[in-house]
């Protein structure tokens, strides 16, 4: 009987999969730092190119909008060519895009470049995912590649910023693109060498149909939320929020009549995968909504550089990569279910934490906050993603990576979208009627409108009056923070006790 057990136990992973996963980590890490590294140059391009404030907004926008679209698509196409060829090919476009951004002689080629940039990033996300799966087939060492996956997506957001600003301190404002090239050109080095091929064995035709509706259903949605964040049109984001159901409809009724759909409806038939895209859904929206709240109250609240703000994320971002590292060990003993839970709720005591920020101590409170709640998040983004990416097939691992991926990116928009408007209903409650007398109408209308209004208004205001608006838009500020860490507070709670129940059976 062991012996047959011992044959029947997947092969586990040696020196050449340990070196190819610190292979994958090299596009995980650009990809993430890409997504932030660019706010602290957008000052500095904006003024080199002469950007309009809607220009602005596509060159932020568009790249997250791109890899949402195309994740779903890029993860199924890898299934079907293989991942490894198509992260290579991701890998060489990337680094070509972040040479042309990089050398942008106007607004509309920074733009274009974003939007390709983003295209190819969603081919490497599900590729690397994909390809972990394959190469370490024993549970524990998938969990344990997952969470250094992980560790590394993270690690380059939290130092995006950071990075950013020192390159800054040296260099033009296209030196934050070029990171990415030497990157590049190692894993297309490497990457034959350490990494398998794989794609299903009996992978049909991939239907451009399929396609475009996968494109109609995922991004206006997140236009939509988008749109609701920075108080756009109603009917706009009404608008977009059905053209997408309409598509999703459509998209799921034609999976259901092919052959070799784009993406595989009977993955969400495993309760552990729709459970774990649940967790990470709700857990992007809560996390990405209060760090984007966080990172603007360090600096409009507190008045810290962007830079000393992107450092005192750091504590925050090396809690997640300790949890992240710590789950999968949890995990041999104690079901993963009870591990996400418990991690859930440690995050739901650090939202918490962030409820109570106030008065002077009110730095000490948001970095300590913010570290239990990112500390609490680690299990879920570990174990959610290789709950999603075991629960399938090999040759379906590409659709379940960029289903999972696609998941937190959507979270994402929700969070930001939702807490975002929380935030700022909170704070403009707290400023009704509590403009000082003397302040124009029109500077009294942007300062209770927004803390950055509040910040434009106090420095055309004279005196003391200036000092007066400035503490009690800090106030209503902080009450937004308050607002949004207890709603998020509750939803991780309730997530908790979801995961714990429905995820309870599943084995370590």
């Amino acid at each position: 009987m062991s012996s047959s057990a011992t044959k029947s136990s997947p092969p586990r992973a040696g020196l050449r999969e340990w070196l190819g996963l610190a292979v994958l980590s090299l596009p995980t890490l650009l990809v993430a730092l890409d997504m932030s590294v660019l706010f602290l140059a957008l000052p500095h391009l904006t003024a080199a190119l002469g950007a309009t404030s809607v220009e602005l907004l596509w060159i932020t926008d568009v790249y997250s909008f791109a890899i949402a679209g195309f994740l779903l698509t890029a993860g199924t196409l890898g299934d079907r060519i293989g991942h490894r060829r198509l992260l290579l090919i991701g890998a060489a476009g990337f680094g070509a895009a972040s040479v042309v951004a990089a050398f942008s002689t106007s607004a509309g080629m920074l733009i274009a470049a974003r939007a390709v940039l983003g295209a190819v990033a969603a081919t490497l996300m599900p590729s690397t995912l994909a390809l972990i799966s394959t190469m370490f087939g024993d549970p524990r060492q998938r969990r344990i590649a997952i969470a250094g996956w992980s560790s590394t997506f993270m690690a380059g957001i939290a130092v995006g910023p950071v990075a950013g600003g020192a390159l800054l301190e040296f260099f033009w404002w296209g030196s934050v693109f070029l990171l990415a090239v030497p990157v590049m050109v190692l894993l297309l080095v490497a990457g034959p060498a350490l990494l398998p091929e794989q794609r299903a064995a009996d992978a049909g035709r991939l239907d451009l149909l399929s396609v475009g509706l996968s494109l109609a259903t995922v991004l206006p949605p997140v236009h939509a939320l988008k749109e609701l964040a920075r108080g756009g049109s109603t009917t706009t984001v009404v608008l977009a929020l059905v053209a997408g159901l309409v598509a999703g409809a459509l998209f799921v009724r034609r999976q259901r009549r092919l052959t070799d759909p784009l993406f595989d409806l009977r993955l969400f038939a495993d309760r552990g995968f729709s459970t774990a895209l649940l967790v990470l859904l709700l857990g992007a929206a809560t996390t990405s909504g209060i760090t984007m709240f966080v990172a603007q109250y360090l600096q409009m609240a507190d008045g810290l550089s962007p830079l000393r703000a992107a450092l005192w994320l750091l504590p925050a971002a090396a809690a997640l990569v300790a949890s992240s590292m710590l789950a999968p060990v949890a995990a041999r003993w104690i079901r993963p279910g009870y591990v996400v839970g418990a991690g859930l709720l440690v995050s739901s005591a650090g939202f918490a934490v962030l409820a109570q920020v106030d008065g002077p101590a009110g730095l000490a409170g948001v970095v300590v906050g913010l570290a239990i709640a990112y500390f609490g998040t680690g299990p879920a983004d570990v174990l959610g993603t290789d709950l999603a990416v075991g629960a399938a097939p090999p040759g379906k691992a590409g659709a379940a990576a960029s289903m999972s991926e696609t998941t937190t990116e959507l979270g994402v928009a929700v969070g930001t979208a939702g807490l975002g408007s929380l935030g700022a209903l909170a704070y403009r409650g707290e400023m009704a009627g509590s403009v000082p007398a003397g302040i124009p109408p029109e500077a009294a209308d942007r300062a209770a409108d927004t803390m950055a209004g509040a910040i434009t208004a106090a420095g055309q205001t004279p005196g003391d009056l200036a000092g007066e608006l400035l503490a009690l838009a800090r106030d209503a500020y902080t009450g937004g923070l308050n607002a949004v860490s207890a709603a998020a507070a509750i939803t991780t709670a309730m997530l908790a006790v979801l995961a714990i129940a429905l995820l309870r059976h599943r084995a370590h």
